[in-house]
């Protein structure tokens, strides 16, 4: 399927809304497939809000999203316009901390 420029633009629309974008199945309190809980979950420990966007509700968000970000699956994490992965990748971000820093929720230094 080709993204045709009107979704492109709804796509754009919605990365620029919020600074942290989940493109999930189901929404943030009632995930709808175990890959979008374990991203929620995640972002849940980080950050207090965030928009997220139920790909179920809209096919060709759905279908359109994974030609957008050239990547295959959802859920599609998005920090700062930017694309950051999946659930694995997620997922390993936030074991190694780098998700913590993306999103600037590190805890501070201890300065001693």
């Amino acid at each position: 399927m080709t993204l045709s420029e009107e979704t492109r633009k709804q796509i754009d629309s919605i990365v620029a809304s919020d600074r942290v974008v989940l493109f999930m199945k189901g929404n943030r309190h009632m995930p709808q497939c175990g890959f979008s809980a374990t991203v929620v979950q995640i972002l849940d420990t980080l950050v207090p809000d965030y928009t997220t966007v139920d790909v179920l509700a809209a096919p060709e968000i759905r279908d359109g999203v994974k030609e957008y970000s050239s990547w295959p699956t959802v859920p599609q994490l998005y920090v700062d316009g930017t694309f950051i992965g999946g659930c694995d990748i997620v997922r390993e971000m936030y074991t190694s901390g780098e998700l913590q820093q993306t999103l600037g929720t590190e805890a501070p230094a201890a300065h001693g």
